[in-house]
């Protein structure tokens, strides 16, 4: 794994340097490509605010993630534990892929009878939010950390009102609603 550091705004230590390498390093046991894999990492200080952002390529696998704390070891923690989570699942993922191959479709028909003591249903609550511009894959990645059952926003390269949701088996689906 080749990882490239870049500095912002501070000096770092030779022990940050190390101690993020050997972090990030640990993300190889989770990636299993036959590529090259690239990380870029980028520190920055802002006043108190430390903030790394991170980028990782391999062959179909590009992830992203950032965080902010006012300590530099445990921003690298906070990204490293974001980072590994999202491997695992696209390992997770790609194993499931492959599996998928191998099963039998199953149809099940359910029916439903209404009886007579049916309760009527009401809207107990009311949300009035202005949905955030971002493209589809963010608004997964948002609707991943968050583990909400699904998230309106506002597509950026449509510029449309969608809604991902979480489907049954873990993937996510898109509302795109044209008028």
């Amino acid at each position: 794994m080749n990882i490239a550091f870049t500095f912002k705004n501070f000096e770092p230590s030779d022990h940050l340097k190390k101690y993020a390498r050997r972090r990030f390093e640990k993300l190889g046991k989770f990636i299993h490509t036959s590529g090259r894999v690239e990380m870029q990492v980028g520190m920055s200080v802002d006043n108190f605010r430390h903030k790394i952002d991170v980028t990782l390529s391999a062959d179909s696998l590009n992830l992203s993630a950032n965080e902010k704390s006012e300590d530099m070891y445990a921003t690298v923690d906070l990204v490293f534990d974001k980072l590994a989570s999202q491997v695992k699942k696209q390992a997770e993922k790609s194993k499931n892929h492959h599996r998928g191959s191998e099963l039998s479709l199953r149809e099940d028909i359910f029916s439903y009878a209404g009886s007579g003591a049916e309760r009527e249903r009401t809207i107990v609550g009311t949300d009035h939010f202005t949905p955030k511009p971002m493209g589809v894959d963010e608004a997964a990645l948002q609707l991943e950390s968050l583990d909400y059952e699904f998230l309106v926003f506002l597509n950026a390269e449509t510029e449309r009102i969608n809604v991902v949701y979480r489907r049954k088996n873990g993937d996510f689906g898109l509302i795109d609603p044209t008028f």
